[in-house]
């Protein structure tokens, strides 16, 4: 940022199923498809794309900022994934301080292409550390959700784009230069944008974008489901890449779980961790590694990243 409960959810389709099957439906009426439950993400391939990601910052001076030799090997990274699973990726250049920057976008075939659910992350890391909460977490969360989505041949009603964002942290510049490219007719198209700044922060809170109130209540109901109180999510506001999304009118949505504030008593009594803390003590730093990871946290919001997006592109 600049400046599993999936299993009950199959196991509901799999109890509607079988009530279709077996004329469990009321009498007369045409029974509906089961609606498509989102898959478990799998944590640990999360993790190893952080792993991956910290690997990259450290055979490159130890960060993964706009400009720089680390960044570009990230985005080599999530793009040769995405290419191997059958995603059509476009690398779209731009320039932010006398350097040349990047944005990886990925559609997933097919869907409808007047009806598109986005889902965004900032891949570059600030300079002065590796970035793995900041922004490693949110990448590497929809990357393995978008990987999800090939390995179980999703056939969504809606068009699903993945996005990676450079020079966030030079004050939101690659998803601006991508909004900024858009004729009216392509903005219109986009049904909604979900971010995710930071999900795995160490002493984590759990909020929720509290910008579309559709998009707010899918990811509410997911952690309800999980027995979570969440929080509006406010530290953010304005300081990410669904900033230029809302600014032109598009629906947005997205998690967080802290940077620099202080979790409170209170918070700590809902949620764990200390209070009187930072949510990210090492929020733009150089210990920001994989070590900086509440692997529950990283492990809750992964799921509900996936969960969103499937519920919201039926």
């Amino acid at each position: 940022m600049s400046f599993s409960v999936s299993g009950r959810a199959v196991a509901a389709v799999g109890v509607s199923a079988v009530m279709l099957l077996t004329g469990g439906s009321i009498a007369g009426a045409t029974p509906s498809p089961a609606v498509a439950a989102a898959p478990d993400i799998s944590v640990a391939n999360v993790k190893a794309h952080l792993a991956q990601l910290q690997s990259i910052a450290t055979a490159n001076g130890g960060n993964r900022a706009h400009g720089s030799a680390g960044y570009k090997a990230s985005l080599d990274y999530v793009k040769a994934k995405l290419d191997a699973a059958g995603f059509t990726t476009t690398v779209q250049q731009f320039t932010s301080s006398g350097r040349t920057g990047y944005n990886l976008v990925a559609d997933w075939p097919g869907g409808n292409a007047d009806q598109v659910v986005m889902a965004g992350s900032h891949l570059d890391s600030v300079s002065r550390g590796p970035g793995i909460n900041d922004n490693g977490s949110g990448s590497a969360a929809i990357l393995e959700t978008a990987l999800a989505v090939s390995r179980a041949g999703y056939h969504p009603t809606k068009h699903l784009r993945f996005t990676w964002w450079g020079a966030e942290e030079l004050g939101i510049v690659g998803s601006g230069h991508y909004v900024d490219s858009l004729s009216a007719a392509n903005r219109s198209k986009i049904s909604s944008y979900l971010n995710f700044d930071m999900i795995g922060s160490p002493n984590p809170g759990y909020f929720v974008y509290d910008d579309d109130p559709a998009i707010e209540k899918t990811f509410k109901d997911y952690f309800t489901g999980l027995g979570i109180a969440t929080e509006p999510e406010t530290e953010g506001d304005g300081r990410s890449d669904h900033a230029p999304f809302k600014d032109a009118g598009i629906p947005v949505g997205g998690l967080f779980s802290g940077a620099d504030y202080v979790k409170t008593a209170a918070q700590a009594a809902k949620w764990g961790g200390t209070s009187g803390k930072a949510f990210d003590a090492c929020y733009h730093s150089s210990c920001d590694t994989t070590s900086n990871i509440d692997g529950t946290a990283l492990d809750r919001n992964s799921d509900a990243v996936a969960h969103a997006v499937w519920e919201l592109s039926q």
